[in-house]
């Protein structure tokens, strides 16, 4: 992900989490909010220390940043997006992560089509 694709702030997560609009399943968590002024997506993640240690949520987080950038062409442009990962993602590996994650965002209606 490019330096401009990321939320690091913590008034930028404040916002999505006031003016977004969140879809969940039991693995994930996804805040969307539209940014009219924004030419690209930025997504900012959180992974508790309820996960797992550091190694496991950093795991979480470098699948979840694949994803976005092999989903990338399909996501809808000028939108913040705020991914917060559940304590069954610590047992899942790359391709049920993908499942679920997609799963996510076709019910937050994110995606240019359904994948």
């Amino acid at each position: 992900m490019k330096k401009e694709q990321r939320i690091k702030k913590n008034e930028e997560f404040q916002e999505v989490f006031k003016k977004g609009k969140s879809t969940a399943n039991r693995q994930f968590v996804i805040y969307s909010l539209r940014k009219e002024d924004q030419r690209v997506f930025r997504i900012g993640l959180s992974v508790s220390k309820k996960v797992g240690k550091a190694v496991t949520r950093n795991r979480i987080k470098r699948s979840v940043k694949e994803i976005f950038h092999k989903y990338s062409e399909q996501l809808l442009s000028g939108r913040d997006y705020v991914v917060i990962a559940r304590i069954p993602t610590a047992n899942m590996d790359f391709h049920e992560m993908e499942k679920s994650l997609l799963h996510v965002l076709n019910r937050a209606n994110v995606l240019k089509k359904r994948v």
